[in-house]
């Protein structure tokens, strides 16, 4: 008969089942109704907004103290912890790619396919397309202007800024 030592640790430890995840659900769904009820005119609008908030709290608190609960008991060995540092890291990798991604294709349209539609051997299907960025495409004829930012933009972004500062009282 073999004697097992029992101060042994597991090779990998395994959190027990959470229901902070349905918590946090709960909570984005009442604060998104909450916002819909909100904007177009409810009285109850706010105050589930409010309760949503105060449900993500709620359940950012228990679900931090539960994951520090169980570092603090010291449940997590030097294997754990190098896990969880390559998981962030292969997260913040896979969002650098995403980014790389989305402004690659962008260069594509704006430096390769937008100026491959303007050269010679493309003028038999679109005879009277210059190539340039920004582009309405070949199909339209009138030219494409962009909108300035002193204008509306501005105006849009200081009306918004200062109502979110300095809300209307009253009804």
């Amino acid at each position: 008969m073999s004697v097992s030592p029992t101060a042994v640790k597991p090779y990998y430890y395994v959190p027990q089942p959470s229901y902070w995840p349905i918590t946090g659900s709960c909570a984005l769904l009442l604060m998104a109704f909450g916002a819909a009820t909100w904007f177009n005119g409810y009285a109850m609008g706010p105050w589930l907004v409010l309760a949503g908030f105060a449900v993500l709290l709620t359940m950012m608190f228990g679900w931090f103290g539960t994951v520090i609960r169980e570092s603090e008991d010291r449940l997590y060995n030097k294997k754990v912890d190098l896990s969880f540092r390559w998981g962030m890291s292969w997260f913040i990798f896979s969002e650098v790619m995403f980014f790389a991604a989305f402004f690659g294709a962008l260069f594509y349209v704006r430096n390769i396919s937008v100026p491959d539609l303007g050269e010679l051997g493309q003028k038999l299907l679109w005879p009277n397309y210059t190539a340039g960025w920004p582009t309405n495409g070949p199909y339209l004829k009138e030219v494409f202007t962009p909108m300035q930012a002193i204008g509306i933009p501005l105006l849009n972004t200081i009306f918004s800024t200062r109502s979110y500062w300095f809300p209307r009282a009253g009804p």
